[in-house]
């Protein structure tokens, strides 16, 4: 966009809003250059704060108007370059929408705003006996809409699912500009499941403007220990001991001696000395079953090599417990200047050929890893380190970060598990999918977006013409004209 092309839109756009609510400022404007994967920085040509799903749908028509490409932003701490503003675009900001509009814990059920921090939503339950499921890492900041977006996971995925267990029903601003509303209360609307495809969608599809979330009963009793290792390699075999014998954790999460080194040395959890790796193992539901599982869960451990297991007395030595896995990715600023986080999936069993493996791939680069990751359903979150002032360690840290991935993909895995593509792994993508996948997932974005203006650049590794699909005519919205959406 041209500066006066900027200007004319900020003008249009402070003329429906609150000036304040348009910023054009250079300064303030690199506020907004960055999600968490802080390696790609683009500063937009405008940001607006809308503080309404009305005033959303208003910036994405008056976009529309100007033909001009919008990115959606909540709380930016994706990890994936999800949120990466567009030079020539407008980044919508929708921190400031943070109601929690109804709470129904009869029902089992929240409408919230996207703005609003996913804690938040378990902190409103609680009081009730209940709580909001999903638990990403950073679920003290990030928002309910970042969190459709990207369909985050959490350490209790592997018993409860992702974001897209957990939603029933959407309002949607559309790349269009329309306001619809996708699903509802029920927990299975018919016809095409239109949220589960904008779940995921990481803004492509549109703007989450309300959420409707399934809240979850608060368990009768939750026990947690903390189990130490040699090695990686006996975490892992008693990971896949503990599933394999039926039983179903909320939450197994593994460490290696690196991302300890880097947790101790940020947040003093105080886990065992000379472990090689450590697993957190959670159960969560009635007294009896817990209590039997937990005893099972403790032999499985001490069967494959576990020299010390500590048992969560109460709920201050579960939160410390907790402390130094979720601390994990800031705290390897620690001991490394600079890092990628990476986001893989392998199937669990394979976990310690693949641990070897990405140990093997580390020391023939001269790079570190630092491994943390949810262990119960394979999700791997390797840390590559690196120091970007001595040559040449930036590339072959990345190189490995791309090789990681491939060996994910040879394993039968993915190349994410809940940070999303983005912009990231958009090259990567062509590894798990052939041009004929790509192809039809183009069809499902066109029909949504004809125009591309919604989060353009994400996801796919090069752009494709949405003159694949007829274009919409004048009239009704296309979801409409099928009977899948309503339309405001």
């Amino acid at each position: 966009m041209s500066e006066v092309e900027i200007g004319r839109l900020a003008g249009v756009l402070r003329a429906a809003l609150a000036a304040e609510q348009v910023i054009d400022d250079r300064a303030r404007l690199r506020t907004y250059e960055c999600d968490g994967l802080a390696q790609y920085r683009v500063v937009p040509a405008l940001v607006v704060l809308p503080h309404t799903a009305q005033e959303c749908a208003l910036v994405v028509r008056a976009c529309v108007a100007e033909n001009v490409p919008f990115v959606a932003r909540g709380s930016g701490t994706g990890l994936s370059g999800g949120a990466l503003p567009h030079a020539d675009g407008v980044l919508i900001v929708t921190s400031r929408l943070r109601a929690i509009t109804e709470l129904a814990p009869d029902d089992e059920r929240a409408v919230v705003e996207p703005g609003v921090i996913n804690l938040a939503v378990t902190r409103a339950a609680a009081p009730h006996g209940y709580y909001y499921a999903p638990d990403p890492s950073s679920q003290q900041i990030c928002s309910i809409g970042g969190n459709v977006a990207e369909n985050s996971g959490g350490a209790h995925c592997l018993k409860y699912g992702f974001t897209t267990n957990h939603v029933l029903g959407l309002q949607v601003v559309t790349p269009d500009g329309d306001l619809v509303r996708l699903g509802g209360w029920a927990p299975d609307s018919p016809g095409y499941d239109l949220v589960g495809a904008f779940v995921g969608s990481e803004g492509t599809l549109g703007i989450a403007t309300e959420v409707t979330v399934r809240l979850v009963r608060a368990p009768e009793s939750v026990r947690t220990l903390l189990a130490a290792f040699p090695g990686t390699d006996a975490a892992g075999a008693a990971t896949s001991a503990i599933i394999a014998a039926g039983v179903v954790p909320a939450a197994v999460e593994m460490m290696d001696a690196l991302a300890i080194e880097a947790a101790e040395a940020a947040v003093h959890c105080g886990y065992p000395d000379g472990a090689g790796a450590v697993l957190i193992v959670e159960l969560d539901g009635p007294t009896a079953e817990v209590d039997a599982q937990f005893a099972e869960v403790e032999r499985l451990c001490r069967d494959n090599a576990a020299f010390e297991i500590r048992i969560a007395a109460d709920d201050a030595e579960r939160a410390l417990f907790w402390k130094g896995r979720k601390s994990a990715f800031a705290a390897v600023g620690r001991i490394s200047p600079d890092y990628i986080v990476q986001d893989g999936v392998i199937p669990r069993t394979a976990l310690p050929e693949v641990l070897r493996r990405i140990g093997e791939l580390a020391a023939e680069r001269g790079v570190r890893v630092a491994n943390v990751f949810h262990a119960g359903d394979g999700n791997l979150h390797p840390l590559v380190l690196f120091d970007d002032a001595i040559e040449g360690q930036a590339e072959r840290a990345e190189e490995l970060s791309g090789a990681i991935l491939d060996l994910c993909v040879a394993y039968g895995g993915s190349i994410t598990g809940e940070h999303g593509v983005g912009m990231d792994k958009a090259k990567y993508l062509p590894r798990m999918y052939t041009d004929d996948d790509l192809d039809t997932m183009q069809l499902l974005r066109c029909a949504f977006d004809p125009r591309a203006l919604a989060n353009p650049g994400k996801i796919f590794p090069t752009p494709r013409l949405c003159g694949e699909v007829p274009g919409r005519h004048k009239g009704a919205h296309p979801l409409q004209e099928a009977g899948l959406a309503e339309v405001f």
